[in-house]
């Protein structure tokens, strides 16, 4: 019988994960994803609209879908419009979701349909249905809200002290039976404020973890972030993560790969540096390295208003590990 393996997370990260376990006929994926997005294409719907923001959501079904689909459909998920029309910078795949959101009156059952319609193999949750604001605290007792603020630099460097929602979010009751029914929990990669640690500010989920019997397991990113993670090391990761879910991975992931040069100075611009490894093994803590870097880096699209990562973890190096965890034959 299949493995039940969850993926948190959102952004670029969890979809690496999921496009290298989606093929396997003994595992059973879903992805539980995040929906407090509030820039680009996404955040602009979202004011236009009111409606759940989409952007992780289409990335993570993209991911997913058929590898038999045409190109030309899977381009359908990708495409984003250039020009200088009010259409630049939007993602159509985000106005397929936006459009069935307002369809189908639930943001859940929307995305089951884009999902059968892009042939996706495996299920896609949001962590909830509700539409709330990331509220950001710093250690110098200012305070921003929306997700964005997490990628502007211009407020970089400064220490996250708490995160929460600007309204109560239930856990969107499927996305909680999957968690209870779970072998296998992966957490990231993904921004750790931005895509990871917003799951844990839904009712409701912290507590699912802290039922289910699955192994917890943290990927741990590859760089830093100036506006989310300066200078934080991977044990401050990983408290991070203890903290807001309740729950200590079991598992956590460290890259120790060796990263271009050429890609290191460009991150380095930008004051991001490889997240610096400080973890202990003990009888607690099970720490997996090992070189995880793609090879390639990632191309950007020139449509795209968001600076995004050049940098990402390898589909099959990660995706081998993840099959140890869940079962050696897997691998």
């Amino acid at each position: 019988m299949a493995k039940k393996v969850i993926t948190l997370g959102g952004g670029t990260g969890t979809p690496v994960v999921l496009a290298g376990l989606k093929n396997d006929p003994q595992i059973d994926l879903s992805a539980i994803v995040v929906v407090t997005d509030s820039g680009g294409s996404t955040g602009r719907l979202r004011d236009e609209f009111g409606f759940l923001p989409v952007g992780d959501i289409r990335q993570c079904i993209t991911a997913l879908a058929d590898d038999n689909l045409t190109d030309e459909i899977r381009q359908l998920l990708l495409y984003r419009f250039g020009g200088n029309s009010g259409l630049k910078g939007h993602s159509l795949g985000n106005l397929i979701l936006t459009a069935f959101e307002d369809l189908e009156n639930s943001p859940g059952k929307a995305i089951e349909t884009v999902s059968r319609i892009f042939q996706t193999k495996g299920k896609i949750y949001p962590v909830t249905e509700a539409v709330a604001d990331l509220v950001i605290e710093y250690q110098d007792g200012s305070r921003e809200t929306g997700e964005h603020f997490l990628d502007d630099h211009t407020i970089g460097g400064k220490t996250i002290t708490n995160l929460s929602l600007t309204k109560q979010s239930p856990l969107y009751p499927p996305a909680k039976k999957a968690l209870l029914e779970a072998e296998l929990i992966i957490l990231g990669p993904g921004d750790l404020y931005g895509s990871l640690i917003p799951h844990a500010l839904t009712d409701g989920l912290p507590e699912a973890l802290q039922q289910a019997s699955a192994p917890f397991v943290y990927v741990v990113n590859l760089m830093t972030h100036f506006s989310q993670t300066h200078q934080m090391s991977a044990k401050d990761h990983v408290e991070a993560v203890a903290k807001y879910f309740g729950k200590q991975p079991d598992v956590v992931i460290m890259n120790t790969g060796n990263i271009p040069p050429e890609l290191l100075a460009i991150y380095a611009r930008q004051k991001e540096y490889p997240v610096k490894d400080d973890l202990p093994n003990n009888q607690k803590l099970k720490v997996i390295r090992g070189d995880l870097i793609a090879e390639v880096p990632v191309k950007l699209n020139s449509n795209d208003a968001i600076e995004r990562s050049l940098l990402r973890h390898d589909v099959k190096k990660l995706s081998n590990v993840l099959k140890t965890l869940l079962n050696p034959v897997l691998a």
